[in-house]
Formats: C-alpha cells, structure tokens, sequence
C-alpha cells in the first residue's frame, strides 16, 4: 500500500505536469483540454476529476466544479479499489474551501483516515482541515494520534498547544492546562525537549497556571539551555521572578538587561516596579491592565516603609548613575528618563523636591529637546507639576541661553515647547488674540525654516511638518470659540498649503478629512480618505475617519466600494489566517500559532466588521427601494432578514474589540461617537484621550442590534400589507396573522431599545404627530423614531389594538404617520443661514429620512397597491375584490399625495442651493480672509501664505518648493470646497428625484 501513496491517483507524472503547467500560467482552456483527454482514459480518477474541478473553479464556472468535486468524493467513498492518497484530497480541498464547502473536505480527509488509520500525511491533512474550521478539540485528538504513530516531539506540541487554543479561545476550562502539562511532562522524562519552542510553550503552560516555580526550574535547568539569545532568556527570568513575588532577584535580573539593553524603557518601568514591590505591570491579568499600571503607582498603593523606599530609591538612582557613566554622550534616552521617574516616584510618594524635578526636565530638554519624541517623553512627568511650575518650566526653556545655534535643533525645540503648550493646555487658556498670534506664529516658523528642505528629496519628512498641523488645530479651537467659519476654511488652507508642498503628509490629510466631514462635504473628506491609499490591516485600524459619516452621505457608490473593499479583506484574511496558522504548525513556531488564532478572534468581533455586515444589507435595500420586486429578491438573499435577527439576538452577550487606532483622531473629535464643535464651547485644561471604552461598547450594541432588526422589520412590514388586503381581522374575528404578532414582538424589542415601552412610545410618536409636541423629544434619536412610526404604521394595518391616538382607532383619512414624515422632512429644510450650513447641519439626517423611514413607508405602500390593485389596474365595479373605493386606498393616496408634495419641497431645497452656489461669486468665499485693516479675526494666518508665496525664490528655497508654492491657488481651494458642495447636492437631489418617480408612479397609479 505505501507504494501507493505519492502516486497521483496512479497515474503517472508526466501525464499530470502539463495540466499543472498549464494552471499556473493560467491558461486555463488549456488546462481543461489536457484533464479532458486524461479522463477518457481514467474515468474514475478521483485525482483527474479533482483537477477538473480545481480548472472549472478558476474559470468561475463554481456550480461545474461543485458537481466535479463531488463525483471525485462519492467516488473516494465506494470504490474500494480507487487509490486516496494526500494529493488528491488535498485538491479537492482547496476546491472545496473555495466554494465554502470546507466541511466536504473534511469529510473527505476524515474517510481516508478512517480506510488508512496510521498514515501521517492523510492526518495531517485531517489536522489541516481541522486548523481552517479552527475545530481545536478535534485538533487536539488528530495530534495525539499522530503522537503516538510516529512519537515524534512536533505532533505532542500540536496537541499542547490546540490545548492552549481551547483555553484561550474555546470554550475549554482552565483544567485543561493539567493534560497539557501532564503530556509534555511525561515527553520530557522520556525523551527531553529538543527545540526552543518547545522549552517556550511548557513555560508559558506552567505560567498560565501560576506555576512560577515549577517555570523558573525549567528555565534554569538543562532545557532552558536550549534558548540561545541571553537577553530574550533573562526577561523571562525576570518575569517569572517578579510573579512569584521574588522581587529582589528579580530586580537584579533587571539591572543585567538594563546593562545590555540600556535604552529599553519598559524594562526599566519593571525593574522600578520589582523594587517597589508592585507586580501589577507583570501580572497575567488583561493587557490593558498591565499596560496601565506600569509607572502609574500612586502613594497610597506603595506598601514600602520610608526607610525602604529610600533605601530602594537609592539602589536605583546609584544603577543609573551606573548607566549614565556607559552611555557617553550617545544619544539613549533611558537613562536620562529613569532619573525623571525616580523623581517623580519621589514626588508621588511626598518625599520629592520639585525644583529637583524641574531641573531634570531642563536638562532633558537641553539633550533631546529638539527631538519629535520630547513631549510625549515627559508628558506624564509635566502633570505632577502645577500649572505654575509648568509655565516657569516653559519660560526656562524659552530662554535663549538653552535654545540650540544650529538652526534645525533649534526649530526642534521651538517645536517642542509648543507641543508642550498644547499639551498641558497653557496654549488654550489664551484669549481669542492670543490664540490668534500662536497660530500665525507657528505657520511663519514653518515657512521661514522651508529653507532647510531645500534638498530633501519630496517623500522625505519635512523639518517643522508638525507646525501645520499645530496652527490648524489653534484655528478650529478658534471657530469652536467664536463660531466664526473663517477660521475653520483659515485651518483648510492652511492644511491645503502644506500639501501642495509635499503631498505625503498623512496627518495633513487626516485633519482635512476631518474637517471637511464636519461641514458636510463628504466628498472631499472621501477624496482625501482615498489619497491615504488605506490597505491591508489598516482598513481596520483607520477607515473609522470616514466610515461613519460615509453611512449618512448621499455618495452611495463610494460607499458600496468603501464596505466591498473592506469587508473583502477580512474575508480574505480569515481564509488566509488559517493558512498561516498550519504554516506556523509546520515550522515548529507554536506562539505563532496561538497569535494568529487571537488575532483572527479578535478581527472576528471588530465592531466595525458587525456593522459593516449589517450596513452593506441597509445599503442594497435603500439602493433598490423604488422596485418592490427587487426587493423582495434582496430580502431573500438575505434570509428575509433571519440571519441579522439572530445577530441582534446574540449582541448583548458577544464580546466586540475595538481596534481603530484613536490616537491619529483630531482633539475635537477623540472617538467616530464624539465631536465637540457640535456643542458649547467649554473652557478644557488640555485635551485628553478620554477613556470611553465601556461606553462606545454599550453604545455600539445597541447600535447593532437597532440595525440588524431592520432587514425583518421590513420584510414583516411588506408581508403584513399583504395581509391587511387578503383578510380582515375585524371583520370575520380571525386572529391576527402570524406576521402581525412577530410583528408586534420585533417592535416592542426596538421601543424598548429606545428606552419605551411600545405603547409610550406610540403615544410620544402620535404627541408629535398631532403637534402636541416637537420633534426635539426624540434628540438624536429621530431617524430610529420615525423607522418605528412607521413600521407600526404596517402592524396597525391588521392589528386591532393599534392607535396612534391615545385610545382612538383610525379609519380612513390619512396615517399620522405621514405627517410626520412631512414634519420632519420640512423642518430640516427650513431657511439656513448659509449654504455652508445646509450640507454640515441638515444634509445627513435629510438623507437618512429620505432613504430609510420614507423609502420603507414607500415599499409599504407599493405592496399594497400591488396586492390591491393586480397588475397595476382597478377590478371591475361590483366585483368581490373591487377596493378601488376602500378607506385603506384612500388612506394610500392620501400619504403619496402628502409624500410627494414633501419630496418636492427637498428637490426644490436642492436646487435652490445649487443656483446659490452658481451664483455667488468665488472670492466671497475667500472674502472673511482677505479683508485688509483689521486687527482681529480670520485672516492673519492666510496673509502670511499669501506673503510667503510672494516672496519665493528658487535661490533660498529651491526649484521643487518654489514652484509648489507658486502653484497654490485659494481661489482653486474655493473652487475645490464649492464643486464638493454641488457634488453633495447633485448626488441627494438625483437620490430624490428617484424617490419623487416613485410616489409619482404610486400616485398615478391609486388615482
């Protein structure tokens, strides 16, 4: 039988390579000529029909390789006599998982092991296909048997560490970690160990159980031999040493890496840790908590009597005079820093002297001032100071005598004294001139030092980038002060200039998407979205700049391609994952194999991969809302909305990750939830990254499940039409349908998401209706409101116990619910004060009721008109179905007479916009910039780029930067703000006069 095996089926070689030649120069045709011929001569090749079905695929003729794959399995299955050997099924596995059939692969693997039980090249390709349905018990047994095969060490540590994968991120109980021990302990006595990674996992098992000691004595015997980089070995030592609470020795292992490693902060923050007596840093509690807790003690956390702090704080401060003496003048930050936080340990302890801790920052600033770093170095030693002692901490390094005579140090360390400014806040408590004056001060350094690039080459990093970041955030603190939008377009200018200089300044880019998402031009916020090249994980990590206000935009094609892109990448990474994770079981890289399986968990509950799921379903329904047909085609792939119903089931208790990357946010807007130009201006000591997390968290699951209910609220919505039109409840006393009651259910669900139960919240919805009370009650909330008015407009149609009247059925004459819609509608639409108000103030929730609460009310309708009047005609008079005349019509022409006289009041809106936007003049949009004799207000920043481009000379600055700026145009960025303005309206308006055919239609059709 081993004969057998590495024989394709038992055909020959040189048969089979022109086929695979042919496949991977894609030539397909080819390809599938060859296997052709080749089964005419082996029909029941399960090998050849795998081949056939690996070709079809590739062409994307998926249902022809699917019938192939399974003529090649049911051949495998009864044939005795048919050869299976790993290439084969390997084959069809990779078919098979392209389809989404993995569990057919599986089964397949699983038959051969059952026909051949000790071949390890068939359970290893059971154990591959196990890795890719991350199945990590059935891992686990596969390994073991494999074990005792071939008693080979790789296939017990596969079992070991499929083991840590169900601890971790199964559902396996922590006892689990014994068998685990228990294996490898039996392994070594037998066998020893013979790979570092080996020595790694039975340590990090013996750790996850708490077992230091037992850690430590595998550490420091003959297996710890094996690990062959002396530092890598140490800071395990000195880890387990400092959890097991043996904080000396561990503090003296962290004194012999610090000699190595001199430059390695977080080691130091352990090593202060460990003689402080504070473990939390190393302990196996979450990582947020570590992270937090290094460096962070304070006084009344340190259990240390005086005299042993003092003596500890003295061992450290001899160690690091130690390490000064080593370093020289080598530029290693650590040391210098590990003396700033003796001291401000000292402090927190109420033993320090803060002259002592001011002369250090100094003396910092002298040595590394002029580096990029300097302020997010001493940011957590600036806030023990007052914010007096910060102010005389600034004047010292004002002061000419420590400020450097090389002009790029020097620039350097203006730049850092700024930065510190913002950072404590000292910038933001100056007055309106003030702030002024610290933003053209900050754009005049940036141009006079453009000199200093006059060589680089245009991908290099500019000296003094960071300036213009700086004076644009100055300015939006200036708008969010006065109100006044010439600062928010000075900020835009500002921004627009440095990138005409270097186009590859990611921050700029950031900031101006930004800025233009908060006045509503999303289509530049897109374009500058775009212009990031976002690819990769970073689709994750970054694409929340745009995302959320890409959901409430007209701009519905860059929206499908911004959630197809990204969700394209997390499929294909998950696929991908699995791949990685075998890779890494086949290359003995077990740490690997445990980060991939994490990091493939943690991308799996991505808020962000949740809602997009469910937005890109929203997306197709809003798309198609004007066909009821369509629809209904959508609403099936959709499973009518069954699926995304057991996701709002399950939300409360799935566990979401967060993995955006915050800290590239402006300060005004720290999370996609928050922006604080919406609100009052508040008087802020600096602008910190508030910690929101259990907030977004909470905020994030409703989100999700309010969204994920839509898809079945509306296809109930549609059923129950029907079913209002088939049958009467009052009239003949049948029950209510069963739709009605899910119906129902589903509604009482979402009022009580919104806070109500659903008879208040019927109540609330029909005290607006009638006037009673403003559409304000419902705050930022309205979009949700009016969705549920409506859909409990669609149950009111056969239930018996609805009113949107306090206790009064309706009959005939219209639906509230219809002038609320109308309401809403008009009341965004009202004058504005500008056209730069329109699009940030009221353009999104515009959209939202158009394409959600207006375009579900709209299906409604055409369904029962469809179910009323067949065919789009009116029975004959006097026939048993003749309801042209019936208070449900009138009701139905009433509402697409109401809707459509509101639909129109928004296309008109629109245009009149447009003609305004014609109209004006482009320089009005310049003109709060450019008006001369005047002290104060926007425009002081503007005239020093107009200055600055004036006076460019290739001589100072250079051929590529003068004529970069001799290249920048306010009137092209005018232009470029007021076409994204057109852009915005061009697309709802064309959305609206969609939606306006439609009721047009409807009406025409009911009259």
């Amino acid at each position: 039988m081993a004969s057998k095996f590495g024989l394709a089926g038992g055909i020959p070689e040189r048969r089979v390579r022109p086929i695979w030649d042919a496949i991977d120069s894609r030539q397909f045709k080819n390809a599938l000529k060859h296997v052709t011929s080749l089964l005419g001569k082996y029909p029941t090749s399960p090998y050849i029909l795998a081949l056939k079905a690996l070709i079809l695929e590739r062409m994307g003729k998926s249902d022809e390789a699917s019938t192939a794959c399974l003529n090649a399995k049911e051949l495998l299955y009864s044939d005795d006599s048919v050869l299976v050997d790993d290439l084969t099924l390997s084959t069809l596995q990779i078919v098979f998982e392209r389809l989404n059939h993995l569990d057919l692969a599986t089964s397949c693997y699983e038959h051969a092991c059952g026909k051949f039980p000790n071949n390890l090249d068939l359970m290893m390709g059971l154990f591959n296909c196990y890795v890719r349905e991350y199945s990590f018990v059935k891992q686990q047994q596969t390994a073991i048997k494999m074990y005792k095969v071939a008693g080979e060490e790789r296939f017990l540590l596969w079992a070991v560490c499929s083991i840590q994968l169900q601890v971790l991120c199964g559902n396996g109980g922590e006892k689990l970690l014994l068998l685990a021990e228990g294996l490898l302990r039996k392994h070594v006595a037998a066998h020893s160990l013979h790979e570092p990674e080996a020595v790694m996992v039975y340590i990090s098992i013996l750790e996850q159980q708490e077992k230091y000691g037992d850690a430590l004595e595998i550490l420091t015997g003959n297996l710890g031999s094996l690990l062959m980089v002396e530092v890598d070995k140490l800071r395990i030592l000195g880890r387990l040493l400092a959890r097991s609470a043996d904080y000396d020795a561990a503090a003296g292992v962290y004194e012999k890496i610090l000699e190595l490693c001199p430059d390695d902060w977080e080691c130091f923050q352990h090593y202060l840790d460990c003689l402080m007596e504070d473990g939390r840093s190393l302990s196996n509690g979450p990582a947020e908590d570590r992270s937090h807790a290094s460096g962070r003690a304070e006084h009344h956390s340190l259990p240390l009597a005086d005299e042993v702090f003092n003596s500890r704080i003295a061992r450290a401060s001899s160690f690091v005079q130690k390490l000064l003496e080593h370093t020289g003048d080598n530029l290693i930050r650590c040391p210098y820093l590990a003396n700033l936080e003796l001291e401000r340990r000292k402090q927190l302890y109420g033993k320090g002297n803060i002259d002592n801790l001011i002369e250090l920052l100094v003396k910092y600033f002298l040595r590394f001032g002029h580096l990029a770093c300097f302020a997010s170095d001493v940011e957590e030693f600036l806030l023990v100071l007052s914010f007096d002692q910060q102010e005389f901490t600034m004047k010292l390094m004002k002061s000419s005598e420590y400020i450097s005579p090389t002009p790029i140090k020097a620039l350097g360390q203006s730049i850092t004294i700024l930065k510190i400014q913002e950072l404590t806040g000292s910038m933001y408590r100056l007055p309106v001139d003030g702030l002024e004056d610290s933003s053209r001060q900050m754009v005049e350094m940036y141009c006079n030092n453009l000199t200093l690039s006059k060589d680089l080459d245009p991908q290099e990093s500019m000296p003094g980038e960071e300036l213009l970041s700086m004076s644009s955030n100055v300015l939006v603190q200036l708008y969010w002060h006065t109100g006044n939008l010439g600062y928010m377009l000075e900020a835009i200018m500002v921004l627009e200039f440095g990138l005409n200089i270097r186009r590859h300044v990611w921050q700029y880019k950031v900031l101006l998407l930004h800025l233009y998402s908060h006045l509503g031009i999303i289509s530049l916020a897109y374009d500058w979205y775009k212009s990031l090249e976002v690819k990769n994980i970073l689709l994750e990590t970054v694409s929340h700049h745009i995302f959320p206000q890409m959901l409430v935009s007209p701009l519905w094609p860059e929206l499908n391609n911004l959630l197809k892109e990204y969700l394209k990448f997390m499929d294909d990474h998950f696929r991908e994952s699995a791949d990685l994770t075998f890779v890494a079981y086949r290359h003995r890289n077990y740490s690997k194999v445990i980060e991939f399986v994490q990091f493939k968990d943690r991308l799996q509950r991505s808020n962000q991969h949740t809602i997009a799921g469910i937005e890109v379903s929203l997306l197709k329904l809003k798309q198609n809302a004007g066909n009821l047909a369509e629809e209904e085609v959508i609403l099936d792939s959709l499973k009518y909305g069954l699926d995304l119903l057991d996701l709002s089931n399950e939300i409360r208790s799935k566990s979401l990750t967060f993995n955006e990357d915050l800290q590239s946010r402006p300060w005004w807007t720290p999370t996609a939830e928050k922006n604080r130009l919406l609100g009052p201006f508040e008087e802020l000591s600096h602008f910190p990254r508030d910690d929101l997390m259990k907030e977004r968290e909470a905020r994030a699951r409703t989100v999700i499940e309010k969204r994920s209910l839509l898809p079945r609220l509306i296809y109930l919505s549609i059923q129950n039409a029907s079913a209002a039109v088939k049958e009467s409840p009052e009239a003949n006393g049948c029950d209510e349908p069963k739709t009605s009651l899910e119906l129902k259910s589903l509604l009482e669900r979402y009022a009580k998401i919104l806070g109500y139960s659903l008879s208040h919240a019927i109540q609330l919805i029909g005290e607006v209706c009638r006037g009673l009370r403003s559409s304000e009650v419902f705050g930022s909330h309205l979009i949700d409101w009016v969705n549920l008015a409506v859909f409990c407009n669609a149950w009111k149609l056969t239930s018996t116990e609805f009113s949107l009247h306090s206790g009064e059925e309706l009959k005939g004459g219209g639906w509230l619910v219809d002038s609320l819609l109308e309401k809403c509608i008009l009341e965004r639409i009202r004058p504005v004060d500008s056209r730069v108000d329109f699009p940030r103030k009221e353009m999104p929730i515009l959209v939202q009721l158009v394409t959600e609460p207006l375009a579900w009310h709209g299906l409604i309708i055409q369904r029962l008109l469809r179910v009323s009047l067949p065919s789009g005609k009116k029975k004959k008079k006097g026939g048993p179905a003749d309801q042209s005349s019936s208070p449900l019509l009138a009701a139905v022409r009433d509402s697409v007479q109401l809707l459509c006289a509101a639909v129109e009041e928004v296309i008109k809106q629109l245009k009149d916009q447009m003609k305004k936007l014609e109209e004006e003049n482009l320089e009005e949009l310049l003109s709060s910039l450019t008006k001369e004799g005047r002290d104060g207000g926007p425009g002081r920043v503007f005239r020093v780029l107009e200055s600055t481009v004036s006076s460019a000379s290739n001589v100072e600055l250079g051929d590529r930067i003068t004529e970069a700026l001799k290249s920048w145009s306010p009137a092209e960025v005018s232009r470029k703000i007021v076409a994204g303005q057109r852009r915005m309206l061009r697309e709802f308006l064309s959305i609206c006069e969609s939606k306006h055919k439609t009721f047009e239609t409807l009406r025409k059709q009911n009259s």
